[in-house]
């Protein structure tokens, strides 16, 4: 069985997530909230020693993201360059 969402099946969908240029891990300069984007459209946030404190979905168009958390709340982002996210007032940099 295949699902349309958008004109998109889940299938085609899930392999636009896989191929933007920014999955994995995603770290604050201090270690504190780790983000990581999994190819599968999905995220999962850990803060301080709280491991999985936030899940849900997210979508990328060019350098910008949109999250929505399982919970309800809504967030957005911005890529600068290959490395940098800025995202809810914080400066995230790719883990290597």
């Amino acid at each position: 069985m295949t699902v349309l969402l958008l004109g998109l099946s889940v299938k085609a969908e899930t392999q636009l997530q896989n191929n933007h240029p920014y999955l994995g891990m995603w770290v604050t300069g201090d270690g504190h909230v780790r983000q990581e984007l999994l190819p599968s459209g999905r995220y999962d946030e850990a803060r301080g020693n709280r491991r999985h404190a936030y899940q849900g979905r997210y979508e990328v168009a060019g350098d910008h993201i949109e999250y929505w958390d399982d919970t309800g709340f809504t967030a957005d982002g911005d890529f600068v360059g290959a490395n940098t996210l800025h995202h809810g007032g914080m400066v995230f940099y790719r883990e290597k």
